[in-house]
């Protein structure tokens, strides 16, 4: 295990994750960074955020697009989103049905250490109240 050192770049990183709600692309808390005044790589950005997968401290998952994006963590369990494909809100869900159903194809087709990431996209009931002025995504 590689231990990285802490700077005050990675502090930054961190904190401005904990305080995005939703998921976001690396670039996307770069932009955010930079609006700031924060002087921080994007090359670090996406460091920080691939370590902070790697630990567990952020969850990633790749958006119907294809692009990489990333939440502070809330729970080191194995856990689901719900997440909205318009405003990137997500909520964590339990899946007792999806867990036994996942140990249960595995084990039919002699699979062992089964592991799988679900994640349900859709739209919040926020954005189908408040739907874009002009209709526009």
């Amino acid at each position: 295990m590689v231990i990285k050192r802490n700077t005050w770049q990675r502090d930054t990183v961190r904190t401005e994750m904990r305080r995005i709600q939703g998921f976001i692309s690396a670039q996307g808390l770069y932009d955010q960074l930079r609006l700031k005044g924060l002087h921080i790589g994007l090359a670090t950005v996406y460091r920080t955020l691939s370590s902070m997968t790697e630990s567990g401290e952020a969850d990633m998952l790749n958006s119907p697009d294809g692009e990489n994006l990333f939440r502070f963590c809330k729970s080191n369990e194995h856990h689901h989103h719900l997440i909205c494909r318009e405003c990137g809100y997500a909520k964590e869900i339990e899946a007792t049905p999806v867990e036994a159903w996942a140990a249960q194809v595995a084990h039919r087709n002699g699979f062992t250490q089964a592991q799988h990431i679900i994640d349900i996209f859709g739209i919040c009931a926020n954005c189908q109240s408040n739907p874009p002025a002009n209709g526009a995504k």
